[in-house]
């Protein structure tokens, strides 16, 4: 059966139709897709010409490395020295004058200026330079109270005449080189400055002997003189330097500074401290 001219011709406008809307949906998706890559090239091109100015800042930037303090360098604490020069060595007025068989005091007949009677126990009535007197006061009262110990004064100071006196009996009796170890000459005793004192226990144990070394009070004097500015000036193992034999009870006033520092460096002798010759004989 065939079809009608008339369902034919409605047939091919539909077609028609059909084709002409494909057509504009075609178009306009291909406008759409142009656009979108025009879009984006013009985008792309304003972020180039944005980098190209320098007028934007970029997206992000490395972070600057934070780099440590610097470490600084103490500087280092002067360390203090003992003055040597402080006090006079050669002034028979100054506490740290050193009198051995080299170094005679000038005058050898000097007498102090400053004596007074020392108000402790004693034997002879003794007399010193005031600065050394109230210093052994003080330690006659720290051995009582520190160790319920007693001591006394032997001998002090001797003038020139006195010293002189001593000598010769020991010349006499122990012969001169027997003396010489002994007991100082005439103008080269520490005992003629003022500043030194032979002393003892009390009781009288061991009383200028060797043997008050081992005695409480020898002991106790040994460790705690320096203290109160004393020095035992001839100890066992410096004979060869001092020139005297070893006097445990000799003591001599040096003030608490120099004796501190003594103490502290070891240093036993006035001669090896100040850089001294040994004195074992009379010049």
């Amino acid at each position: 059966m065939s079809e009608s001219p008339d369902r034919r011709a409605s047939d091919r406008r539909r077609r028609n139709r059909i084709i002409a809307v494909g057509a504009a949906v075609v178009v306009l998706a291909v406008g759409v897709t142009a656009a979108g890559v025009i879009s984006g090239a013009e985008g792309d091109d304003s972020a180039t010409r944005t980098s190209a100015s320098g007028t934007a800042a970029p997206a992000s930037a490395s972070p600057t490395p934070t780099r440590p303090a610097p470490t600084l360098t103490p500087t280092p604490t002067a360390v203090p020295t003992f003055d040597k020069a402080a006090r006079s060595i050669d002034d028979p007025t100054s506490i740290w004058v050193v009198s051995d068989k080299l170094r005679p005091l000038n005058p050898v007949d000097y007498e102090p200026a400053d004596l007074v009677d020392v108000p402790v126990a004693h034997t002879w009535d003794p007399v010193l330079r005031q600065e050394a007197s109230d210093a052994v006061v003080v330690m006659f009262q720290a051995v009582s109270d520190e160790a319920g110990l007693a001591l006394a004064s032997n001998s002090a100071y001797r003038s020139y005449s006195t010293q002189q006196s001593v000598y010769d009996s020991d010349v006499a009796s122990l012969g001169q080189e027997g003396a010489d170890l002994s007991t100082a000459r005439p103008g080269f005793s520490e005992h003629q400055t003022g500043l030194a004192m032979d002393i003892g226990a009390a009781s009288g144990a061991c009383s200028l002997n060797q043997c008050f070394a081992d005695t409480p009070e020898g002991q106790w004097l040994a460790a705690n003189a320096y203290r109160f500015g004393f020095l035992l000036r001839y100890p066992a193992d410096k004979v060869p330097v001092t020139g005297f034999e070893f006097e445990p009870w000799h003591y001599r006033y040096i003030g608490v500074d120099l004796a501190t520092e003594m103490h502290s460096t070891g240093v036993t002798t006035l001669e090896e401290f100040f850089g001294l010759p040994a004195a074992p004989d009379y010049g």
